[in-house]
C-alpha cells in the first residue's frame, strides 16, 4: 500500500510544481502585456500559446472592461488548485501510508 501512498504524493509534488510554473507563466504574460511587447518575440509567442487556452475562456465570462482582468481570475483558479487539489492528494497519499 505504500507504493499507491507514494505515487499519490509524488503526484501531489508535480501538480504544485506545475501549477506554480504556469501561476508564473500568467503573471509574466500580464506584465508583458503592460508594456506591449514585439508579438514576434519567441518568448511572448511561447508566452501566448501556453497561457491564452485558460485566459480565453475566462474572458468571454467576464464583461467587456478596459482593464483585462482575466489573468487576476486564472490566479485565483489556479491558487484554488493548489489548496485543494494538491493538499488532497497529499493527504490521500499520507492516509494510505497509515
Amino acid at each position: 500500500m505504500f507504493v499507491l501512498a507514494n505515487l499519490f504524493m509524488a503526484l501531489a509534488k508535480v501538480c504544485d510544481i506545475a501549477l506554480t510554473a504556469y501561476y508564473w507563466l500568467i503573471l509574466v504574460r500580464a506584465l508583458l502585456s503592460w508594456v506591449n511587447p514585439d508579438p514576434f518575440n519567441p518568448i511572448v509567442q511561447f508566452l501566448e500559446r501556453v497561457t491564452e487556452p485558460v485566459l480565453s475562456p475566462i474572458r468571454r465570462f467576464l464583461p467587456h472592461m478596459a482593464i483585462d482582468l482575466s489573468p487576476v481570475i486564472a490566479f485565483l483558479i489556479v491558487m484554488f488548485l493548489r489548496s485543494f487539489l494538491v493538499q488532497t492528494l497529499f493527504d490521500i497519499g499520507v492516509s494510505m501510508r497509515t
